[in-house]
């Protein structure tokens, strides 16, 4: 499911405000700045944002899309909720725009140069069937093989 590009939401309805809500509840739990439907086993085009640290705005993101980057590109330790105890160094432009729909339907965009446009990225990158091991640097990637290749096992792949 994580590697498989997610699908758009065709209507923002009573059902996506319901995935939304059990997206943040997980997310809550798990303690992550983001979140992202196929994270969940939703192969669709949302994600969560939201954490008490670092000033990331709890916010849902259907269908988003980013309409600008600027700025230098910053390398920063990154983890994720789908791959427990991997971190690793991933270069991203620091400030972007981005446009999506909210939970009402209603178009939205924004545009930020903190800890909030790099969690955008990493989300929009699951929306995409891209995990952090793709984008880390190749130092840090050779440095996490053992453990990718021990999660794959356990997930029933072929490591």
């Amino acid at each position: 499911m994580l590697r498989r590009k997610a699908q758009p939401v065709r209507s923002v309805d009573a059902a996506v405000r319901e995935l939304v809500a059990d997206m943040f509840r997980t997310m809550d739990l798990e303690e992550g700045a983001g979140l992202a439907a196929p994270q969940v086993g939703e192969p669709v085009r949302i994600f969560v944002t939201g954490t008490g640290e670092r000033d990331v705005p709890r916010r849902a993101f259907i269908n988003p899309a980013i309409v600008d980057v600027g700025g230098e590109l910053e390398w920063m330790e990154e983890g994720c909720l789908s791959l427990p105890g991997i971190r690793g160094s991933v270069r991203r432009p620091v400030t972007v725009t981005i446009r999506a729909l909210d939970v009402d339907g209603r178009e939205f965009e924004e545009t930020r140069s903190d800890f909030a446009a790099r969690v955008w990225q990493h989300e929009l990158d699951h929306l995409d069937g891209i995990l952090i091991i793709d984008k880390m640097s190749p130092i840090d990637r050779l440095r996490v093989r053992r453990q990718v290749k021990d999660l794959k096992l356990a997930a029933g792949g072929d490591g």
